[in-house]
């Protein structure tokens, strides 16, 4: 039996060429919507398997339609087609409720890879999107992280894992070729810094993010 899919875009040569393509990898395309109002209304009515949608349309955008069909209809699968890569959109898409995000300008290969991850119930995410959240996740990261630290340096984050390792200063010393002194120095200036006041305290900071998993 054919899987029934639904193609909801504001450009009818798009919606021409995917079920054109479609269609000749054996899926069954049961309705073309042209605004998102009309695509929940359709996903209602034909009950397909997985709907194709755009995020930018008129009456009701995709993400709100998204949202509207997977709370209705949460058996359907959406994978969302879209021309915007940043990472607002993508986010936005995820939390309404896709199963699938990829671009127009990706080959039509990957879309019938998303439609089949879809349908086994996992997540698919272009890679031509994965690298830019990646990167960007990494820029959030950074630049939240040092207000954190409140300025903790490298070789500091080294002693605080070794801190809440268990090492002693002797330890630590030998390990890093510096003096007891210059390690009970560090660890004072972390303890400043972090406003903690014991090594139990450090240890919890150190675990909570990430220095060690101790």
């Amino acid at each position: 039996m054919a899987l029934r899919i639904i193609i909801a875009d504001d450009h009818r040569l798009i919606r021409q060429g995917l079920k054109s393509l479609l269609e000749s990898q054996g899926f069954e395309v049961v309705g073309e919507a042209e605004d998102g109002r009309s695509a929940v209304k359709l996903v209602k009515k034909l009950d397909p398997n997985a709907v194709i949608i755009d995020i930018s349309m008129p009456e009701l955008n995709g993400i709100e339609a998204t949202r509207q069909i997977h709370h209705e209809t949460p058996q359907v699968k959406v994978i969302v087609l879209s021309m915007r890569s940043d990472r607002q959109a993508v986010l936005a898409a995820f939390a309404a409720g896709t199963s699938g995000y990829l671009l127009k300008e990706s080959a039509f290969e990957e879309m019938i890879i998303a439609i089949k991850v879809a349908l086994e119930g996992r997540t698919y995410l272009s890679p031509a999107i994965a690298h830019v959240l990646v990167r960007e996740s990494i820029e959030q990261w950074s630049v939240s992280a040092e207000p954190m630290g409140r300025g903790i340096s490298s070789r500091e984050r080294e002693i605080l894992q070794l801190v809440a390792e268990g090492r002693s200063s002797k330890e630590m010393a030998e390990s890093l070729y510096v003096s007891v002194k210059t390690i009970e120095t560090h660890r004072k200036q972390i303890m400043n810094k972090l406003n903690l006041h014991s090594i139990a305290e450090l240890t919890k900071y150190a675990v909570r993010e990430g220095v060690t998993s101790l």
